[in-house]
């Protein structure tokens, strides 16, 4: 049997590393063990950050809409409700641009809203 050595692979593999390591401070950029360590931690928490930005959009759209609505003398609950009611189909995203950007429109929805309750 053939003994495997695995020098280029092995070169290759930390040459990744150390180049996903650019910037990062010390020895978590120079040292291969720490490296290492390092990258597999930013992975992680890249991986885990990934799914938290679409947690935090959601929550600061809610956030805006509730100012919004409030603003026109309704709670968000009660906005959310009403446009279900009335078979409005607009997701938080859309409603947050509407209510910073075309405040008309978004009058229009909180009236619709009312009605509807």
């Amino acid at each position: 049997m053939v003994r495997v050595r695995y020098g280029a692979p092995r070169r290759q593999k930390k040459i990744r590393y150390f180049k996903a390591a650019r910037g990062f401070r010390g020895g978590r950029s120079k040292l291969w063990r720490t490296v290492r360590e390092a990258m597999n931690r930013s992975w992680a928490y890249s991986f885990r950050d990934r799914k938290q930005r679409k947690r935090q959009f959601r929550r600061l759209w809610i956030v805006r809409i509730n100012a919004a609505s409030r603003m026109r003398g309704m709670s968000y609950s009660r906005f959310i409700n009403g446009l279900g009611k009335a078979g409005i189909k607009l997701n938080r995203k859309q409603l947050s641009e509407l209510a910073i950007h075309d405040t008309a429109a978004f009058d229009a929805l909180v009236e619709e809203a009312k009605a509807s309750l």
